[in-house]
This record gives structure tokens, C-alpha cells and sequence, in this order.
């Protein structure tokens, strides 16, 4: 396939590298790691073995790149209003969109402008941090689950998700991507926001000191999910922590972002998920506070 790379942060620099490496035409729309790319190639530092993919398919604008038949989007959902303008040139008549961005509403974004039939969407589950604009540090874990914006999995989805099996990916076809969605909000909820809300924290600081508040945030995603519709067992909880015991020292994103400066993802990861429990009626108290906490936060930082 002829891949392009929207958003070459951490993530779109290591799913593109392994794609690439793999034998997949990958195109990488790069800003401020062009430079270091063309140059110096791509490099992946990981348990799993380092890669270094060069030379790069290095591009400043989408134009240069033309039409291609998957499109990854690894943008951060604060930079969304730039699709309506990367997007269109990359578009052929069979162009997929598969977005990996964080939250909720990304999906239904792409498919009222672009059309959901060309949309799909993944779950990265990945530790994952960028050294250089062109170099990205991989800590462990790397599955990706994939599936249909509007329906079931089709033979497409499983044609996207073999590329990425033979990019050595751990891959998963789920059926119900918006229910896989609430399912990461149970773990991106607490420990992306509290990382930040805590004053600068990692996740092994946020296990040993507030508990409390990260298991009560886990249970009100988990009953609004049930709300609407996505139900997810509570053993979920206990999964999610025992997980997250083995990172360590682990920053998410959200905390990698707030040190860096750059503007918080706060709506798609808990505005839009606060709107939903409001209309669906469900109490969460934790989560207002949470997300009124990080919008004080990015007022006081000038956002």
C-alpha cells in the first residue's frame, strides 16, 4: 500500500517506521523534523530490536505526496481543523482514513466531512516517547486494534490490519470500535489527567498516592459507558492497574505534552466524554472536577 503519515509525533513515527521497514510505501508529512529526517533517516530505539529506516519519504506538505490508499492520522486532536486541508490531496477513490487519535469524536469528525465510508479507527496501546523530532524511544507494549467507523470489520479491515501484522504489530480486528474507545478512556481518563492535574506526575506516583481517585474516575467512565451502550466488566479495573504497576516511572502523554508546553488534548479525552454522561444522566463528579482542574490549568498557561 502507499501509506501516509498525518502527525509524525511518537506515534506516527514508529507505526510509519514499521510499516516501512515491512516493505510498505510510506510517505511522512513532517514539520519540524523534516530536516533531521531527510538527513538522518528515522530511528526507533526499542527492547524489540532498533530500527533505522533511511533513506525517508519526507514531505513538507500533502500535495508532494498525492493520493494514497491508507492515510494514518496521528495529529493530536488539538490540531484537527488542519485535516480539512491535508486531507483532500491525498484522496483517491478507494483512500482509507484510519485515525489513531486519542478520545472521542475524532471518528464522526472525519466522516461528516470525508464520508464514512472511507473511515476506520485504532487504539494504540503503546509506551512510546519522541527523543528528536525524528527519533522516537519505544518502552515497551505496541497492539493496535482496528476497526470500522460505521459497521462491522470488512475485507479491507482486514487488509489494513495484515499490513500492519507484517510490520511485526500486534494486531487486533475489534467489532465495536466505540466501545473499544470507552474502553481506553477507562485508563486515559485517570492517569493522562491526574499526571497533569497532580502537578507533574508519573503513573507509579499516581498508583502509590491517589488510588483513590484513579479507581473512581475507571468506575464513572465504565458506568456511562454501560449507559450508553458499551458495557465493560469491572474486573477491567483491577486489569488496567496491574497493567499500568509494570511502567514504571511511565509519563503518559498528556503529562509528556504539559512539560513540553504544548496545548492539552482536553476535550476529546474528558470534555466529550463528561458531555455524553451529562446527557445520558450520570453522575460524575470526579471527571467535572478533573476536567474543570485541567481547563483551569491550560487558562493559567494562556491557552
Amino acid at each position: 500500500m502507499k501509506v501516509a503519515i498525518l502527525g509524525s509525533g511518537s506515534i506516527g513515527l514508529y507505526y510509519g517506521a514499521k510499516l516501512a521497514a515491512a516493505g510498505e510505501e510510506v510517505h511522512f508529512l513532517l514539520r519540524t523534523g523534516y530536516d533531521e529526517a531527510a538527513r538522518d533517516g528515522i530511528r526507533v530505539f526499542s527492547p524489540d530490536g532498533d530500527l533505522h529506516l533511511q533513506p525517508v519519504n519526507a514531505h513538507r506538505d500533502t500535495e508532494s505526496i498525492g493520493p494514497c490508499d491508507l492515510v494514518l492520522i496521528g495529529l493530536k486532536t488539538t490540531q484537527n481543523e488542519l485535516l480539512a486541508k491535508l486531507i483532500p490531496p491525498l484522496l483517491g477513490s478507494q483512500t482509507l482514513l484510519l485515525t489513531l487519535q486519542n478520545g472521542l469524536g475524532s471518528d464522526e469528525a472525519l466522516a461528516a466531512r470525508f464520508g464514512a465510508e472511507r473511515v476506520l479507527g485504532a487504539l494504540c496501546f503503546v509506551c512510546l516517547t519522541r527523543r528528536t523530532p525524528a527519533q522516537v524511544d519505544h518502552f515497551g507494549h505496541g497492539m493496535i486494534s482496528i476497526g470500522e467507523f460505521d459497521g462491522p470489520p470488512q475485507p479491507r479491515t482486514e487488509r489494513v490490519a495484515a499490513a500492519f501484522r507484517n510490520a511485526a504489530i500486534e494486531t487486533r480486528i475489534v467489532d465495536d470500535l466505540a466501545g473499544e474507545r470507552w474502553k481506553k478512556l477507562v485508563w486515559n481518563i485517570p492517569f493522562n489527567g491526574l499526571a497533569v492535574a497532580k502537578g507533574g506526575v508519573a503513573v507509579d506516583v499516581l498508583l502509590a498516592k491517589y488510588p483513590g481517585e484513579v479507581k473512581a474516575l475507571m468506575r464513572e467512565t465504565i458506568s456511562t459507558a454501560a449507559a450508553l451502550g458499551y458495557p465493560i466488566r469491572a474486573d477491567f479495573i483491577d486489569f488496567q492497574i496491574e497493567r499500568t504497576e509494570k511502567m514504571g516511572a511511565y509519563q503518559p502523554s498528556t503529562l509528556v505534552d504539559y512539560l513540553a508546553g504544548r496545548e492539552l488534548e482536553i476535550d476529546a479525552i474528558w470534555g466529550e466524554p463528561l458531555r455524553r454522561a451529562q446527557a445520558a444522566n450520570m453522575p460524575v463528579p470526579h471527571l467535572e472536577n478533573l476536567h474543570a482542574c485541567l481547563v483551569a490549568i491550560e487558562k493559567s498557561r494562556g491557552r
